[in-house]
């Protein structure tokens, strides 16, 4: 199962960001843990420096934007 993390506060970008993993996981019908993070300490471990950040299995993939949902489709089924 794909951890996802999203990390940023609880600005509109990054609850859009996190709704549109959400809604990306359903449409590809994968189960993932989908994490908001909003501790800066972990903001620090990842070494970013916008929100919000989408980190997939560890790993940084998009940050200081909203992908659109396609894109976020793409980014998640990889």
């Amino acid at each position: 199962m794909k951890r996802i993390e999203i990390l940023g506060a609880n600005c509109g970008r990054c609850k859009a960001m996190e709704e549109c993993a959400r809604v990306a996981a359903a449409r590809l019908g994968l189960e993932c843990e989908i994490v908001k993070v909003t501790d800066p300490k972990k903001f620090i471990d990842y070494a970013i420096t916008a929100i919000p950040t989408l980190v997939i299995d560890g790993k940084v993939i998009v940050s200081g934007r909203v992908p659109v949902l396609e894109e976020m489709e793409k980014l998640i089924a990889a």
